[in-house]
Parts: structure tokens; C-alpha cells; sequence
């Protein structure tokens, strides 16, 4: 059986050095994708509609592994992917602020391998449904996202603390000639190593990246 491993082949775009900021270049994924808004007042941990969108996530990920992997023709064994998280606001909403939660909207995705195609999420999405209903299922999709030219860095600790690590990155990004694009069309992207609902705060490891452009 042929076993794939995403995060090692993709190890520079998964786990970057924590010490200091790298550019990279994301190429077209595909992703479990589901978009929403935080509640007024409600940080995203406290969120009932974002952790509705994460254990739908979770659930139709791992369906779809293990229906890869016992399918009768062509078998595929995977690692489930990392949850990642895109964030921005709405232009009448104010300006994008990553020490003011409250007016966010989101996109909340997990990596697929290629070979995932429409119909097997179709027959994973009626499975999860039937085993384990989550209104935020009729939201899900299957679709390509390409990021492109990026500044990113491994966050650390609580997500409270990530402000400290964006300045880096908009610093970064400002030393070398590139224009950070969040704020201007572009989301804060945030990878969630591990199951950010069980971690402890302090052991948080999070993958924090910026679309950017070259200034001319």
C-alpha cells in the first residue's frame, strides 16, 4: 500500500524555523474548506459556529483517509493534515486588527492529497452526517487554494502572543522589499500544529504566514 506523509514533503511550508522569518512560495492545495464570521463579542475558542466547522473538518478528514486507504483498487495510506486557518474582515467592518478578534471572518481547511476527488468527499460527507450530524457540514466544500509568494514564521505559545510574531513578519517583509498584503486583499494565515482544543497554551505551535507582493 502506498503511504503519504505531506508534512515531510512539504516540511519548508509546514514547519519554519521559529527564530526567524523565511519567504516561500505555496503552490495550489487542496483543501476541506469552511467560511464564517466570529459572534459579535466572542473570541474563536469561545466561537459555537467556529468549533462547529472544526469538528466537521476533523470528521470528513479522517473519513476520507480511511476510505483511501480500504478502498479495494489503488489503496493510498495518508497523514491527516494539519488545521489551518485564513483570516480577514469585511472593508466595512473596520481595519483588519490581530489584537481585536471580534469582527473577523474566516476560512477554517485541511489539506487533501490529490487524489481525493469530488465524489469520494461526497460519499465521506453523507457518511459524516449520518454518524455524526454538524450543521456547519452543509458548508463544506472541496476546493483549490494557491497562496503564492509568503513571509512565515513558527509561533510559540498562546495565540494571544502571536501580535509580537506578525510585527516580525511585517518587518521582515518591509526590510526586503515586499509588501505585506494582509489588510490590503490578502488573510492572516494560521497552521495549528497539533489539536489546538486539547494543547495546553504554552505548547502551541503555530505556523503564522502573510501573502505578499514585491514592491516595484
Amino acid at each position: 500500500m502506498e503511504k503519504l506523509d505531506l508534512r515531510k514533503q512539504y516540511k519548508h511550508l509546514y514547519q519554519p524555523s521559529a527564530k526567524q522569518v523565511s519567504v516561500v512560495k505555496v503552490p495550489s492545495f487542496k483543501f476541506a474548506m469552511i467560511d464564517g464570521a466570529i459572534e459579535p463579542g466572542l473570541a474563536p475558542g469561545a466561537s459555537p459556529s467556529f468549533q462547529q466547522a472544526v469538528e466537521a473538518l476533523y470528521g470528513i478528514s479522517y473519513t476520507l483517509k480511511f476510505m483511501s486507504k480500504l478502498r479495494q483498487v489503488d489503496p493510498i495510506d495518508y497523514t491527516v493534515m494539519a488545521l489551518e486557518g485564513l483570516w480577514w474582515i469585511d472593508a466595512s467592518r473596520g481595519e483588519f486588527d490581530i489584537r481585536q478578534p471580534g469582527n473577523w471572518l474566516w476560512t477554517v481547511m485541511m489539506m487533501q492529497p490529490e487524489h481525493i476527488t469530488k465524489r469520494m468527499f461526497q460519499d465521506a460527507l453523507a457518511q459524516v452526517r449520518q454518524k455524526k450530524p454538524n450543521p456547519a457540514l452543509d458548508r463544506l466544500r472541496l476546493e483549490t487554494f494557491r497562496e503564492g509568494l509568503c513571509v512565515q514564521m513558527m509561533h510559540l505559545g498562546p495565540y494571544a502572543d502571536e501580535p509580537a510574531t506578525v510585527d516580525k513578519l511585517r518587518a521582515f517583509a518591509a526590510e526586503n522589499g515586499l509588501r505585506d498584503l494582509v489588510g490590503r486583499g490578502g488573510k492572516h494565515h494560521e497552521i495549528y500544529l497539533g489539536d489546538p482544543r486539547k494543547a495546553a497554551p504554552s505548547r502551541l505551535k503555530t505556523v503564522l504566514r502573510h501573502p505578499v507582493e514585491k514592491v516595484k
